[in-house]
């Protein structure tokens, strides 16, 4: 049986997410996983609700996201990753299916963000591993 994922994909950082999401998508084919569902949100903070609907749904064995948040001026992308994570944990645990974090950041630099893109890669082989070994 293919294990079914779903992605949650940030628009923000747009050009960083997108290549996010593409080595994301190579990987789970490579470890013969698919991405059936994918939901863009405007930024990670808005994935939780995304991630909610797709779990409700119950057509995926795993969720991913993908998001970069890059440091600012004030303590905002802190802020951001920290209550997205921590909800991305609670709706994985209310719903007994791996939901991964593939959000690099907080405290970053655009070409620290760069570098990170592996970020989605690793999320995709959390969520496979995990479908596998908790079914």
């Amino acid at each position: 049986m293919t294990i079914q994922l779903g992605f949650v994909v940030s628009e923000f950082n747009r050009d960083l997410t997108y290549m996010m999401e593409i080595e994301g998508k190579e990987h789970a084919e490579f470890l013969g996983a698919e991405v059936t569902e994918t939901l863009y949100v405007p930024g990670a903070y808005d994935m939780p609700l995304a991630i909610k609907k797709m779990l409700d749904a119950g057509r995926v064995d795993a969720v991913v996201t993908i998001g970069c948040v890059i440091e600012g001026a004030t303590q905002h992308d802190e802020i951001v990753v920290q209550h997205a994570a921590r909800k991305i944990i609670d709706l994985s645990l209310e719903y007994g299916k791996p939901v991964t974090l593939g959000i690099s950041g907080p405290g970053m630099t655009r070409l620290e963000a760069h570098e990170r893109i592996d970020y989605a890669r690793r999320a995709v082989e959390s969520a496979v591993k995990l479908v596998q070994r908790l079914q």
